[in-house]
This record gives C-alpha cells, sequence and structure tokens, in this order.
C-alpha cells in the first residue's frame, strides 16, 4: 500500500516539471523499483500463508494416525471371561501402527514442510491398509466386549446347547405346580370384601363385550394389567421399608416375583398373538389409569387393594378356562408352545398351546391365594412383615 502512494507521489511531483534523458531514466527506475518491492511483499506473505497451511495440515494429519491407531487398538480387542485376548494378526497390525506413528512424531518437524498432495497420498494409503485388516477379520466371530470386565458365565440347557435367554436365567425356571386347586373362591363378608368384589365383576363387563372370543387378545390385555399390583405393592413397601429401618418378612421380593411372572405370561402371549395399533393404544390407556388408581388405593388400603388383586386373579383362573375350553373343542388351533414357555416353565420339548395355558392358569390361581392371604394378614391388624411372605410361590 505505501509503495503504491509513494509512486503516485512521486508522479505528481514531478508531473509538470521538464526532466532530461538522464532524469527519466532515473525517474522510471524508481518507479519500477517501487512496483517490484510491492511485488515482492505480495509473494512473501503468500509464501508465509503456505507454510503456515502445510503446518495445519501436518498436525490435523498426526492427529488422524494417533485415532486410527487408538480406534483399532479397541476393535480388535476381545474379552474373555476373565482377560482381553488379542488375535495376532491384530497386534502385528497395532505394532505396524505404533511404529508409524513413532516415525511420524519425530520427524513431524520436517512433514510440516511437504506438500499437501503428498499427505492425501499417505492418508489414502493407510486407510486401504485398515479396511484391508478390517476385511480379513470381518469373517471371524465377533465377540462384545462384557461391562466392565464382568461377563455372563456360560449357561447350557438340560441337553447340553447353549441358554438363549437374557430375560431369565435357568435357576429362574420352574414346573407349574397343577394340583392346585382352581375352583377356590373367597366368600366376601365385610364390606371391603363386597365392594372389592363388585367392582372386578363390573370391570369385567367393558372388557367380555370389547374381546368377546377373542381369548388370546384377551389374554394379552389381562397380563398387561396383571402386572401392575405386584409392582405397585412392592415398590411401596420396599419405600416402607426404607423410611422404618424396618425388614419386609420377604414380601417386597414376593410381590415382585408376581410382577415379574405375570410380565413373562405377557411375553409368551406376544409369541401367538399380535396386538393390532387400537389394541396397542387399549393397553396404554387401561395401563396408565390402572396403575395410578392403584398405586392410590393402595397407600389408603392395602387391604383392599390385595382383596381386589385376589378377585381379579379368579377371573383370570375363569378366563384361561375358557380359553382352554375353546382348545379342547377346536375353536382354536392348538399351535406349538413358543420356545420362551418351554424353557421358563421346563415342558417338554412337545409342547402345545394347551400345555402353555395350563400352567399360566396354575399360576393365576397361585396369584389369587397370595392376594388374598396377604388381606387376611391386614384384616387380622398386621402387617405384612410379621407373616412369613410365600416365596417362590408361583
Amino acid at each position: 500500500m505505501w509503495t503504491e502512494i509513494a509512486t503516485y507521489s512521486i508522479a505528481e511531483e514531478f508531473k509538470h516539471l521538464s526532466f532530461t534523458t538522464k532524469q527519466r531514466r532515473q525517474l522510471n527506475f524508481l518507479r519500477s523499483s517501487a512496483s517490484s518491492s510491492h511485488s515482492y511483499l505480495q509473494h512473501s506473505f503468500i509464501q508465509s500463508k503456505k507454510i503456515k497451511m502445510n503446518r495445519l495440515l501436518s498436525a490435523r494429519s498426526l492427529i488422524r494416525k494417533g485415532l486410527l491407531l487408538q480406534t483399532q487398538t479397541r476393535n480388535f480387542t476381545i474379552s474373555s471371561s476373565s482377560s482381553a485376548i488379542t488375535r495376532p494378526l491384530v497386534s502385528e497390525t497395532i505394532l505396524l501402527e505404533h511404529s508409524r506413528y513413532s516415525f511420524l512424531s519425530s520427524s513431524s518437524s520436517s512433514r510440516y514442510f511437504s506438500s499437501v498432495a503428498d499427505q492425501k497420498k499417505e492418508s489414502k494409503e493407510e486407510n486401504k491398509s485398515t479396511h484391508e485388516v478390517l476385511n480379513d477379520t470381518k469373517e471371524e466371530k465377533a465377540v462384545v466386549s462384557s461391562y466392565w470386565g464382568v461377563s455372563r458365565p456360560s449357561l447350557t440347557k438340560e441337553d447340553g446347547t447353549e441358554w438363549p435367554w437374557n430375560c431369565f436365567m435357568p435357576w429362574e425356571t420352574y414346573k407349574a405346580d397343577l394340583s392346585i386347586d382352581l375352583n377356590k373362591h373367597h366368600v366376601p363378608k365385610t364390606f371391603l370384601d363386597k365392594f372389592a368384589y363388585r367392582t372386578v365383576k363390573l370391570l369385567r363387563i367393558p372388557t367380555d363385550m370389547f374381546f368377546q372370543r377373542r381369548y388370546g387378545c384377551h389374554a394379552m390385555m389381562l397380563e398387561t394389567v396383571a402386572a401392575v399390583p405386584g409392582m405397585v405393592g412392592g415398590m411401596l413397601l420396599h419405600l416402607r421399608s426404607l423410611r422404618r429401618f424396618q425388614q419386609s418378612g420377604g414380601w417386597i421380593k414376593a410381590l415382585l416375583e408376581e410382577a415379574e411372572n405375570e410380565r413373562m405370561h405377557l411375553m409368551t402371549m406376544l409369541e401367538l398373538v399380535k396386538p393390532n395399533w387400537y389394541e396397542r393404544a387399549l393397553v396404554l390407556t387401561v395401563q396408565g389409569v390402572f396403575f395410578n388408581a392403584f398405586f392410590v388405593l393402595y397407600i389408603i388400603s392395602p387391604k383392599l387393594a390385595h382383596r381386589i388383586v385376589g378377585y381379579l386373579e379368579e377371573e383370570a383362573v375363569h378366563s384361561y378356562t375358557e380359553y382352554l375350553e375353546a382348545i379342547e373343542t377346536g375353536e382354536i388351533e392348538n399351535v406349538p408352545a413358543p420356545a420362551i414357555a418351554i424353557d421358563y416353565w421346563r415342558l417338554p420339548k412337545d409342547a402345545t398351546l394347551k400345555d402353555v395355558v395350563i400352567v399360566i392358569r396354575a399360576d393365576e390361581a397361585h396369584h389369587r391365594d397370595v392376594n388374598h392371604f396377604a388381606s387376611d394378614i391386614h384384616f387380622q391388624g398386621k402387617e405384612l412383615r410379621e407373616a412369613p411372605a410365600p416365596l417362590g410361590y408361583h
């Protein structure tokens, strides 16, 4: 900028003067010197910018290589039950990348002035080698790393095959007690008993009208509701135990076991029945209303809450009995039992839908007895922790 001003000033200063030939030559020399000085400054500025850009690109290339090395180390390191195992091919790759990264670090000062084209070429070659290593190990069986070194032990079935389920373990399976009395009924005597009984009978009317003889969908809806009371009761007992610094007598675990058992009923029915969108919307609505209503009811009167659940389970036994009759008469096809049901209830491999309905009905009968028993404890003026909980009593 200042060279242009100087050139312009010289020209204006001697514009109206007359010069000799020698003086004109000197004036032209000054003008050309100023112009060449301006070009030199521009060239120097551009060169400095190029040097800075090359340094930035070199630094970014080094960072990418370091991240690539870290990613390869993480991807190719697998963990077993007690320690991490690294494949030989991966070890060689990591050592190669480590030596390459060390060389790059030692010669980083000279790399600053390398051209952008050379850096792009090197990056392409390294990416190509990485893809080759990944393709070589892609066909090998991948092992998922465990969480902080804690991995699930190798579990097998009784026949020696691998245990396929993560939602429940082999020691949580059982054989249903089919000797339970299915016709047992708690006769309502007190006002609360009659209120609970009539409330349940009233709730059954719209349910039967909606599902009619679609027993599979009816059972699915029933299980989405039946799994709520055990969870709510166990949660509130858990909080009470924390507030009062008292044991629960095992009732927290008993009620949570009931909720888990009802949820497994639902998982089994979902293998047999696929709900429609409006049935899913109905489940969402009913569950939301029932959860909040039962939560408030259990806080106000646990004995009434357990009595209502007891009568609900009686209706569940009745509903599954109708389901079983429809299977026996051929109205519903007796399809093979789902794999999850066979493993959960330890059924024979050739078990059918009829066998599944029988064991679920037995579970509902057990839940009926447990909740009537819990309500009787409260009616006697005692707390649940004062009576032993029926653990493992599905």
